[in-house]
């Protein structure tokens, strides 16, 4: 455990006493959080032993631990804008990280074909997830994932979550799969090459190479089985597709592009839904139409196997850059629809003043918080209706300027 201590034992100098030094309030205040956070340590230390953690693991942990100011302020950072979808996926689906999935498809078919046949996921699949996870592990971060965990529990924000992920990564370390030093990831403690959360690694990652470690950080076979379990074990259907770009038929009520409303792909053909080349949708069950741009932009019909790529990273945007990117690594498609470009997103201040004029004007989205949500996307469709516009629920500058 990283100490802090100060000098009090030093003997009393017989020349004149020297002039006190002066210290900044920022480093005074800075020296009491670090002796917090020692005593927090402490205080964890002996929890975790409790909980089955022996000394050498302890050790390895917690003797050099850093507090890191640095992921306080990238976990209370909240960006004021947000990115489109289109620029997303403009970025996600890049030449270059297509052509790098595609090389290393070819190179590595042995490991994710064998993946893919234990597991039913896809190898396409496994590798648009390595691709956007780490650039096919060429950024796994570098932040420590003791000292940021550590550093999350003891601020306080997340700190349960903070504290049953700490000891979770004690059990990987204790448990030999990969050392203190080596265990680096994100600021918010996911790890290796598809960037694992430490609880998901103990429940999901398996040692496909048979070296009696599972190595997320530098074993590609271990990375792709792990990974294709994750999926399969949060409900992956083998055969399935993730889904399709749609045509909607003319006059189509956007409004039932809801998440809550699920039905069959030949249920969705019965209202005119068709594939972008007229021919039968995919037979999906439990499918679900997505307007990630609203009414002027594609359409798209997603099934189960989508929502299991959600579990990895629960953002629409990430699911259809995992889904398109593997898509086109099979041979298939991009998006062929028209993004509409000229529309500007709204920055989460834009968005809180949209929520609080729409409850105003009596038009129920929650509680205002800057972030888009079922509750905000009913209350501008109820809107939407109240002027004859398509109710996609999409929250646009025009409608923020109508509700102004």
């Amino acid at each position: 455990m990283a100490v802090f201590a100060l000098a009090a034992c030093a003997p009393t100098p017989q020349a004149a006493t020297p002039a006190p030094v002066k210290v900044s309030s920022e480093a005074a205040d800075t020296a009491e959080h670090q002796q917090q956070f020692a005593r927090w340590v402490e205080d964890f230390r002996n929890s975790a032993r409790t909980a089955g953690i022996d000394e050498a693991t302890l050790h390895s942990a917690f003797d050099k631990v850093s507090w890191l100011p640095r992921v306080i302020a990238l976990d209370r950072s909240q960006p004021e804008f947000t990115r489109s979808v289109w620029d997303y996926l403009d970025t996600a689906l890049a030449a270059p990280r297509m052509a790098r999935g595609r090389e290393q498809l070819l190179q590595l078919r042995a490991q994710a074909d064998a993946a893919a046949k234990r597991y039913g996921v896809p190898p396409e699949v496994l590798i648009a997830i390595w691709g956007m996870e780490s650039d096919y592990g060429h950024n796994v971060g570098d932040i420590p994932t003791i000292d940021a965990l550590a550093t999350l529990g003891f601020e306080g924000r997340r700190a349960d979550w903070a504290r049953t992920q700490l000891l979770s990564a004690l059990r990987i370390l204790q448990n030999h799969d990969i050392e203190r030093a080596q265990m680096v990831g994100s600021w918010a403690g996911a790890m290796g090459q598809t960037q694992f959360l430490p609880s998901n690694f103990l429940a999901y990652a398996v040692d496909a190479d048979g070296d009696g470690r599972r190595d997320l950080w530098g074993s590609v076979p271990d990375v792709l089985a792990s990974t294709a379990n994750f999926l399969a074990r949060s409900g992956w259907q083998a055969g399935q597709p993730w889904g399709q770009e749609v045509r909607l038929p003319q006059g189509f009520d956007h409004a039932r592009a809801d998440p809550a409303l699920r039905q069959t792909a030949a249920q969705w053909m019965g209202e005119g839904v068709r594939a972008m080349d007229g021919t039968r949708l995919p037979a999906l069950a439990e499918s679900t139409l997505v307007l990630p741009a609203g009414a002027r932009g594609p359409a798209f019909l997603v099934g189960p196997n989508f929502r299991v790529l959600l579990r990895y990273n629960n953002a629409i945007s990430y699911g259809l850059a995992v889904s398109l990117l593997a898509q086109q690594l099979q041979g298939g498609a991009g998006v062929q629809a028209a993004w509409p470009r000229d529309l500007q997103m709204l920055t989460r201040s834009q968005l809180l003043a949209l929520q609080a004029a729409l409850n105003a004007h009596g038009f129920d989205s929650g509680t205002p918080d800057g972030m888009m949500g079922p509750s905000t996307q009913r209350g501008i469709r109820s809107y939407q209706r109240s002027l004859g516009l398509p109710a996609d629920g999409y929250p646009s500058q025009e409608l923020l300027r109508r509700l102004q």
